[in-house]
């Protein structure tokens, strides 16, 4: 019988680098400063550490826009240093994923440098190019998420390159071979440091359909109601320029080079079809994705419980996320820290990889961002509607200037209007501070990781959210009223209850946000 592979019972967080900790007092957070914080990720019971782009880059998008694959910009440290956070995580038992941002480079990598010195240079092919339209526009209608179309004129050979980020950041041509086998070497050439695994950013968008025909413009009443460049990108549907099925063949060649290392590949795949996304984790394809239904959700009980359902449902091995650094945090989206650890506490008990977001520990609202001080390119495009800055406020780990994250005057985001309570350092004691619950809820996963089975979800228990996972039941009350709770026949201990630290009853009721795992340790003799 094989062995269950490690990141099947991997607890994961995110690192925003730039805002996680600054070791040299430059207000911008780095390689070392991360190492010296790996302490707080093992006391939560982090187990796998994912972290944001830490490769040189002109930073057009906070380091999605790479300019070499192989390097570490000079802002977050060394490659000396990346090795020694390897060490220092897989010491306290953490394994290490990184960001593979391979849709698109920089437009100051050196191939893209090359590739627009002329029609025949030999990188040229390595990039998406084509004449103008007719008009003299572009070759057709693609959109960018940035607003505008998807295609920038180069005038020094009078082609148009495809972009569907912001024009700094030019799309690979996945159908040259050339670009595969450099891939292949990139990740080779970070497993062979150490790296435990890649999160693949923009999985679904690598391969385009080989005629890059128009894309067809939905009817008014399917498109989204949404402000800002996104309302554009959600007028057409994106049949020809993502989600096309190539990019899966993409996937399996990178899963036999991550199973030869024993390492994990986490798709970002913006889909939030259950059905669709389940796809790209089957057999020998990716080996997780995230769903990103709830961050996209507000506080909507119903809503909430008919997605996880599905969810769960659709395959076993999804990464389970509320918050992450493109979107607004769970606190702000559904109004309390409450609603959000009940939340994670029904995330916690699934199988997959269930992710915190640096500060979601914390019970962390969106930092506020001063009229201007925005430093999210997205913003810049709408104006500030869709700004992700509020996300990415610098960690608070202690009261005082600098929050204990730099020695800075001022740090690259402004800090967000922390207060006290919101710091690590006040937290860390009290038994009823978010930081608290999450550490006793990280804990009882772990303790109930081999009772663990497809979830079997309680029918009839009114506005009480709630499943059973082998000898396990995990229930969240999503109501603003107390409701009962029986997890059914037999003796039942309770493993976590975010409102008794001490808790090894089953509570009889459960109050309005109240969440708990419970373990049942006889079933009901047989007469």
């Amino acid at each position: 019988m094989r062995d269950r592979p490690w990141w099947q019972d991997a607890i994961g967080y995110q690192v925003y680098l730039p805002s996680f900790q600054d070791s040299d007092g430059d207000g911008w957070g780095d390689l070392p400063g991360l190492i010296s914080r790996l302490g707080h990720l093992h006391d939560l019971g982090v187990t796998l550490l994912w972290i944001s782009p830490f490769h040189p880059s002109p930073m057009r998008d906070h380091g999605y826009d790479v300019a070499d694959y192989r390097g570490v910009d000079p802002r977050y440290g060394t490659l000396d240093d990346v090795d020694k956070l390897l060490c220092a995580a897989h010491e306290r038992g953490i394994r290490v994923v990184a960001d593979l941002v391979v849709n698109h480079t920089s437009s100051e990598h050196p191939w893209f440098r090359s590739a627009r010195r002329s029609r025949t240079d030999p990188m040229r092919d390595r990039y998406i190019w084509r004449d103008p339209a007719p008009d003299g526009g572009p070759p057709n209608n693609w959109l960018s998420h940035f607003g505008g179309p998807a295609w920038t004129l180069d005038e020094h050979t009078g082609q148009y390159y495809l972009h569907l980020f912001t024009p700094d950041q030019p799309d690979l041509n996945w159908q040259n071979p050339e670009i595969a086998d450099e891939v292949d070497d990139i990740l080779r050439f970070w497993f062979d440091r150490g790296l435990d695994g890649f999160r693949i950013d923009t999985a679904h968008y690598l391969t385009k359909h080989p005629g890059l025909p128009d894309n067809p413009w939905l009817a008014a009443e399917d498109v989204p109601v949404q402000g800002g460049v996104a309302a554009e990108w959600l007028r057409q549907d994106h049949r020809y320029d993502i989600e096309q099925p190539s990019a899966m063949d993409i996937h399996r060649r990178w899963r036999a080079i991550a199973d030869f290392y024993h390492a994990v590949l986490i798709g970002e795949v913006y889909i939030l079809d259950p059905a669709r996304l389940a796809t790209y984790v089957q057999a020998d394809g990716l080996h997780s994705t995230f769903w990103f239904g709830l961050v996209e959700s507000g506080w909507a009980p119903e809503r909430v419980a008919t997605m996880l359902r599905a969810a769960a449902a659709a395959a076993p091995t999804l990464a389970w996320v509320q918050s992450s650094h493109d979107r607004k945090r769970a606190v702000t989206r559904y109004g309390s820290a409450r609603r959000a650890i009940a939340v994670a506490t029904l995330l916690m008990g699934l199988p997959g990889i269930p992710f915190l977001y640096n500060g979601e520990e914390l019970g962390l609202p969106d930092g506020t961002i001063p009229p201007g001080h925005a430093q999210d390119p997205l913003a810049a495009a709408d104006g500030g509607s869709q700004s992700r800055d509020g996300a990415r406020t610098p960690m608070p780990w202690e009261p005082g200037p600098g929050l204990g994250f730099t020695t800075a005057p001022t740090a690259w985001l402004p800090f967000g209007n922390r207060r006290p309570s919101d710091t690590v350092a006040v937290q860390q004691d009290d038994p009823f501070s978010p930081l608290s619950i999450h550490r006793r809820l990280i804990a009882a996963r772990a303790r109930t990781a081999c009772a663990r089975t497809a979830p079997l979800w309680l029918e009839d228990s009114g506005d009480v959210l709630g499943y059973r996972t082998g000898s396990v039941v995990v229930a969240a009350n999503l109501s603003e009223a107390p409701h009962p709770f029986d997890p059914g026949p037999g003796r039942w201990r309770c493993e976590f209850d975010t409102d008794d630290p001490e808790a090894d009853r089953v509570p009889a009721e459960l109050a309005p946000g109240q969440a708990v795992m419970v373990r049942q340790e006889s079933s009901p003799a047989v007469v």
